[in-house]
């Protein structure tokens, strides 16, 4: 009776382990894992929702943050970037007023513009120079550039400046390449006109205009602007030329008050 139990067990074994066989040769079990899987995919998407949802609201508030921070930092490098922008134009401007003051061969005071004039704000400046530092009435003011305009009131720490842009200006002044002579005086547009040329004058545009060696303030040969136009006068009996000042006077921010 033992042997026949051990027998039938046996069988059983070798039966079984050949399903398995069989099993395991088929795509039984490969059928099984992916309808498994397909089971619970859905039950794990919406279970997995919430914490996926989670993550994308921590990784964007990282991200929003991480953003703020870095448009922060950029801002701060801008200014520190303008602030030295700004360092490295006024050595410049300062270097090139030093280098003006020492070529002069009149005596001068450094002055800086504090304001303009609200009804004349094109022709009109203040600077912070007055009597306490020597400058008087009628006195060159220059820039490195060229004409700036004159002084025409003087206080004892200020002074104002009229523009070369202003008809109330006037210099002697010269044709360079031609030296033909005449007057230039502002217009109130920006611009400046020298007048009093001779009719048969033969000036071209573009050529620079400078001042005269008889003018009674400024010194000579300094830049005043170029010739844009060239018009005879309503009487015929002369020239006049427009004159694009060489200096941009909304954006003076220093000059040289120059004595005699």
């Amino acid at each position: 009776m033992f042997g026949n139990r051990r027998n039938n067990s046996t069988l059983i074994i070798i039966a079984c382990l050949t399903i398995l066989f069989f099993l395991f040769r088929s795509n039984f079990f490969d059928a099984l894992k992916f309808s498994t899987i397909d089971g619970i995919k859905g039950p794990i998407r919406v279970l997995a929702w919430p914490v996926l949802e989670v993550r994308k609201l921590i990784l964007f508030h990282q991200s929003y943050s991480e953003n703020g921070r870095l448009r922060k930092a950029n801002e701060i490098l801008k200014a520190q970037l303008a602030g030295i922008d700004d360092v490295v134009a006024e050595n410049q401007r300062l270097s090139q007023m030093l280098a003006l003051k020492r070529k002069n061969v009149f005596s001068s005071v450094a002055a800086s513009v504090i304001g303009r004039d609200p009804s004349y704000w094109n022709s009109i400046l203040v600077i912070d120079k007055g009597s306490a530092d020597g400058v008087k009435m009628g006195q060159a003011v220059i820039s490195p550039a060229g004409v700036v305009g004159k002084v025409t009131e003087v206080g004892r720490n200020s002074s104002k400046v009229v523009l070369i842009t202003d008809p109330d200006f006037s210099v002697a002044a010269v044709i360079e390449d031609s030296r033909e002579s005449g007057l230039v005086s502002g217009t109130l547009q920006g611009l400046s006109r020298m007048k009093y040329l001779r009719k048969d004058a033969v000036i071209s545009v573009g050529s620079r205009v400078v001042t005269s060696k008889i003018s009674s303030s400024f010194p000579e040969n300094l830049l005043i602007g170029e010739v844009i136009q060239v018009l005879p006068t309503a009487d015929g009996d002369s020239m006049e030329c427009t004159v694009k000042p060489q200096i941009d006077l909304s954006r003076l921010e220093e000059v040289l008050v120059v004595g005699e």
